[in-house]
Protein backbone atom coordinates (compact mmCIF):
# COMPACT_ATOMS: atom_id res chain seq x y z
CA UNK A 1 0.00 0.00 0.00
CA UNK A 2 1.43 3.29 -0.93
CA UNK A 3 1.66 6.31 1.25
CA UNK A 4 -0.95 7.91 -1.15
CA UNK A 5 -3.82 5.74 0.06
CA UNK A 6 -3.52 6.90 3.58
CA UNK A 7 -3.52 10.73 2.97
CA UNK A 8 -3.30 13.31 0.93
CA UNK A 9 0.40 13.26 -1.19
CA UNK A 10 2.71 15.09 -3.15
CA UNK A 11 5.47 14.36 -5.15
CA UNK A 12 8.04 16.45 -6.40
CA UNK A 13 11.05 15.29 -9.15
CA UNK A 14 14.44 17.09 -8.80
CA UNK A 15 16.62 16.68 -11.90
CA UNK A 16 19.09 19.15 -11.33
CA UNK A 17 21.87 19.62 -8.82
CA UNK A 18 21.95 23.55 -8.58
CA UNK A 19 20.23 26.16 -6.83
CA UNK A 20 17.23 26.99 -8.86
CA UNK A 21 16.96 22.97 -9.24
CA UNK A 22 17.01 21.43 -5.70
CA UNK A 23 15.34 24.02 -3.53
CA UNK A 24 11.88 24.04 -4.91
CA UNK A 25 11.54 20.69 -4.55
CA UNK A 26 12.51 20.55 -0.93
CA UNK A 27 10.63 23.75 0.06
CA UNK A 28 7.42 22.20 -1.48
CA UNK A 29 7.89 18.96 0.26
CA UNK A 30 8.75 20.66 3.73
CA UNK A 31 4.87 22.57 3.08
CA UNK A 32 3.02 19.74 1.97
CA UNK A 33 3.75 17.66 5.12
CA UNK A 34 3.30 21.08 7.51
CA UNK A 35 -0.12 21.03 5.39
CA UNK A 36 -0.58 17.14 6.61
CA UNK A 37 0.36 15.45 3.53
CA UNK A 38 2.98 12.91 3.05
CA UNK A 39 5.61 14.08 0.64
CA UNK A 40 8.29 12.32 -1.55
CA UNK A 41 11.01 13.78 -3.71
CA UNK A 42 12.35 11.80 -6.40
CA UNK A 43 15.56 12.65 -7.47
CA UNK A 44 17.01 11.66 -10.83
CA UNK A 45 19.83 12.59 -13.43
CA UNK A 46 22.18 15.09 -11.72
CA UNK A 47 19.61 16.08 -9.24
CA UNK A 48 20.67 12.40 -7.38
CA UNK A 49 24.17 14.42 -6.39
CA UNK A 50 21.98 16.63 -4.01
CA UNK A 51 21.29 13.43 -2.17
CA UNK A 52 24.77 11.82 -1.92
CA UNK A 53 26.99 12.52 1.00
CA UNK A 54 29.26 16.04 1.02
CA UNK A 55 27.41 17.20 -2.41
CA UNK A 56 25.03 19.73 -0.79
CA UNK A 57 27.73 22.12 0.05
CA UNK A 58 28.99 21.76 -4.16
CA UNK A 59 25.56 22.92 -5.48
CA UNK A 60 26.11 25.97 -7.63
CA UNK A 61 23.95 28.64 -9.07
CA UNK A 62 24.53 28.57 -13.40
CA UNK A 63 22.98 32.11 -14.57
CA UNK A 64 20.62 31.00 -17.70
CA UNK A 65 21.79 32.26 -20.99
CA UNK A 66 24.81 33.87 -22.31
CA UNK A 67 26.66 35.23 -18.80
CA UNK A 68 26.53 31.39 -17.60
CA UNK A 69 28.38 30.37 -20.44
CA UNK A 70 31.31 32.95 -19.35
CA UNK A 71 34.14 31.10 -17.97
CA UNK A 72 33.87 31.40 -14.07
CA UNK A 73 30.57 32.92 -14.03
CA UNK A 74 28.64 30.30 -12.21
CA UNK A 75 31.57 30.57 -9.04
CA UNK A 76 30.49 34.34 -9.20
CA UNK A 77 26.73 33.55 -9.47
CA UNK A 78 26.94 31.40 -6.62
CA UNK A 79 28.62 34.00 -4.24
CA UNK A 80 26.07 36.25 -5.41
CA UNK A 81 23.15 34.31 -5.06
CA UNK A 82 24.46 32.75 -1.21
CA UNK A 83 24.73 36.47 -0.61
CA UNK A 84 21.01 37.01 -1.49
CA UNK A 85 19.90 34.11 0.04
CA UNK A 86 21.81 34.95 3.47
CA UNK A 87 20.13 38.34 4.09
CA UNK A 88 16.93 36.65 3.24
CA UNK A 89 17.90 33.89 6.10
CA UNK A 90 17.44 31.24 3.61
CA UNK A 91 18.34 27.93 5.03
CA UNK A 92 21.23 26.30 3.30
CA UNK A 93 20.80 23.30 1.19
CA UNK A 94 22.25 20.73 4.10
CA UNK A 95 19.52 22.73 6.70
CA UNK A 96 16.77 22.30 4.44
CA UNK A 97 17.49 18.67 3.78
CA UNK A 98 17.83 17.94 7.54
CA UNK A 99 14.32 20.25 8.26
CA UNK A 100 12.55 18.49 5.67
CA UNK A 101 13.76 14.60 6.71
CA UNK A 102 12.37 15.77 10.55
CA UNK A 103 9.16 16.90 8.84
CA UNK A 104 8.98 13.65 7.14
CA UNK A 105 9.63 14.37 3.50
CA UNK A 106 11.03 11.12 1.86
CA UNK A 107 13.68 11.14 -0.40
CA UNK A 108 13.60 8.56 -3.70
CA UNK A 109 16.73 8.09 -5.52
CA UNK A 110 15.99 6.87 -9.47
CA UNK A 111 17.16 3.37 -9.17
CA UNK A 112 18.45 3.61 -13.30
CA UNK A 113 20.27 6.84 -12.72
CA UNK A 114 22.00 5.04 -9.15
CA UNK A 115 23.03 2.12 -12.07
CA UNK A 116 24.35 4.95 -14.81
CA UNK A 117 25.99 6.71 -12.20
CA UNK A 118 27.54 3.95 -10.32
CA UNK A 119 26.35 4.93 -6.86
CA UNK A 120 26.76 2.77 -3.83
CA UNK A 121 24.10 2.96 -1.37
CA UNK A 122 26.10 4.15 1.21
CA UNK A 123 27.26 7.17 -1.00
CA UNK A 124 23.76 8.55 -0.07
CA UNK A 125 22.63 10.58 3.38
CA UNK A 126 20.71 8.85 5.62
CA UNK A 127 17.18 7.52 4.77
CA UNK A 128 17.15 7.93 0.76
CA UNK A 129 15.43 5.03 -0.71
CA UNK A 130 15.88 3.57 -4.10
CA UNK A 131 13.07 3.41 -6.66
CA UNK A 132 12.25 2.51 -10.49
CA UNK A 133 10.41 4.81 -12.07
CA UNK A 134 7.60 2.37 -12.28
CA UNK A 135 7.87 1.84 -8.67
CA UNK A 136 7.95 5.67 -7.85
CA UNK A 137 5.14 5.51 -10.64
CA UNK A 138 2.65 3.69 -8.99
CA UNK A 139 3.44 5.91 -5.76
CA UNK A 140 2.94 9.42 -7.53
CA UNK A 141 -0.05 8.07 -9.48
CA UNK A 142 -2.10 8.85 -6.72
CA UNK A 143 -0.86 11.49 -5.39
CA UNK A 144 -2.70 14.64 -5.00
CA UNK A 145 0.04 16.87 -6.44
CA UNK A 146 2.58 15.70 -8.65
CA UNK A 147 5.19 18.07 -9.54
CA UNK A 148 8.35 18.34 -11.72
CA UNK A 149 10.60 20.74 -9.92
Amino acid sequence: MSTCDLKESAAFITSKDTLDGVYPGLILGINACRLGMSASVFYTFMGINVIRKGWAEKIKYHPPGFMGALPGMANVATWMMKQKMDKANVPSVTDLQEVAAIEGVRFVACRMTVDMMGIKEDEFIDGVTIMTAEEFLRHAKDCKILLYT
